[in-house]
């Protein structure tokens, strides 16, 4: 495929702070952006070219809504596997392909696809009823981390059980939804490493440390105070993974770093991600801006880091002063949401401190 031209039309499915980011980003590259959402005065659509409310599951609306797109991308995971295969089947162009969506979508295909390109994850087991939960907590000694397979995201769709606590949240949780139930891991920190790839070039950003809050995001910092053979294994396995995907885009593996400095990987996101939004204010090019160029057949480019970054999320519980916070030493974005609600994410503010060295 050509280089897309200014003028051509992005489509996103999503319209989220996630889909308003990267559309502001191919704006301003000369793209038009067309959203399709379920949500009417998305946060995405108010930046948006166009915006299209329907249903993921009205196959005939989307794909009229794809054929007024050059390319067709999308903002999140959730979005139904066969609706995108359907768009393909129909001879519409979208990146990230379905092999990435449809393998991030159930943590046991992603599990195990992790484990057959070499990258190690936390032993797990796939649970269905009270037997299987039980065999399996027996192998990990009593402890574990329930999880549904599919649908679980910011900590939902979870149970930790922990010196015989949980275990009742847990099978109630397992006899309604396919789970997985995986070994508890005592690690140092969680990292993520941003990878950006084309038909022709593939990038890695330096990985984030990230902190979290009630199973919600709060903070990445840059750098992530790691020696440089655990920052290169991490960005090596990031890369093997895109690769093995044949993933068109930007796509985000989360790892934890253990005490003896191996990894493990937790879950891989098919898209631009939280905790890389460090990205455009600290990087010589961003991660929305990346995954605009590559869906589109364009050079990627330079991921190389000018300044350290502390990101903080900011929370709809949060009492914070947005016009006194964005100050001289933090960059705000705010996601433009109707509606500030506990644990969601209403913006994010960057803070950026010279890069030594």
């Amino acid at each position: 495929m050509s280089p897309l031209a200014p003028g051509s039309v992005i489509g996103i499915l999503g319209g989220g702070q996630l889909g308003r980011l990267m559309a502001l980003e191919a704006a301003r590259l000369g793209f038009d952006v067309h959203i399709y959402t379920p949500e009417s005065d998305s946060p995405a659509g108010r930046v948006a070219a166009r915006e299209v409310t329907g249903a993921y599951s009205d196959t005939s609306a989307l794909l009229e809504f794809a054929r007024t797109c050059d390319v067709v991308t999308y903002e999140f995971e959730n979005i139904p596997a066969a609706y995108v295969t359907h768009l393909l089947d129909n001879d519409r162009h979208v990146a990230p392909g379905v092999s990435s969506l449809e393998t991030s979508q159930d943590r046991s295909l992603e599990k195990n696809c992790l484990q057959s390109i070499g990258i190690p994850t936390a032993p797990f087991h796939e649970i269905s009823d009270a037997t299987s939960l039980e065999a399996a907590l027996s192998d990990f000694d009593g402890n574990g981390i329930l999880k549904t397979r599919r649908n679980g995201y910011d900590g939902k769709g979870q149970v930790r059980i922990q010196a015989g606590k949980g275990r009742k949240a847990a099978l109630d949780l397992a006899l309604k939804v396919p789970c997985i139930l995986e070994a508890y891991m005592p690690f140092d920190c969680e990292i993520s490493v941003v990878v950006a790839r084309s038909a022709r070039q593939t990038l890695a950003y330096d990985p984030s440390r990230n902190i979290h809050e009630n199973g919600i995001l709060r903070r990445s910092i840059v750098p992530a105070g790691l020696a440089q053979s655990i920052i290169a294994e991490a960005q090596t396995m990031a890369i093997r993974l895109a690769d093995a995907l044949d993933h068109i885009g930007v796509i985000t593996l989360e790892l934890f770093v253990m005490p003896d400095g191996s990894l493990r990987a937790n879950e891989f996101a098919p898209r631009v991600h939280n905790s890389g939004h460090w990205t455009p204010e600290a990087c010589q090019t961003g991660q929305f801006e990346q995954h605009i160029r590559a869906i589109s057949h364009w050079p990627l480019g330079p991921v190389t880091r000018h300044h350290n970054a502390n990101l903080v999320n900011i929370m709809g519980e949060d009492d914070l002063d947005i016009p006194a916070a964005c100050n001289r030493d933090a960059r705000l974005v705010s996601y433009g949401k109707r509606q500030a609600r506990i644990g969601r994410k209403m913006g994010h503010l960057t803070y950026l401190s010279p890069k030594v060295g």
